[in-house]
């Protein structure tokens, strides 16, 4: 039952996400996987733990972004 409710479940695309991944932060800011990792330990943005994984704020990400590029 589960895996048929994560099988129907809609694909986010990135204006609907909620969150980012380590890699994807890599890719974002064109560094490496450790030093994305190293920032998320700073207070720069918002962080969420799950078990082992590591999930970025998109939107205070999104706004860190904004006022470092400014």
């Amino acid at each position: 039952m589960l895996a048929t409710a994560i099988h129907n479940f809609p694909m986010q695309t990135t204006e609907s996400k909620r969150t980012y991944t380590v890699p994807e932060i890599s890719a974002i800011l064109r560094i490496s996987r450790s030093s994305a990792y190293e920032l998320c330990k700073s207070t720069a943005f918002q962080v969420i733990h799950v078990g082992k994984s590591v999930r970025v704020s998109k939107k205070s990400f999104d706004e860190w972004l904004d006022c470092i590029n400014q």
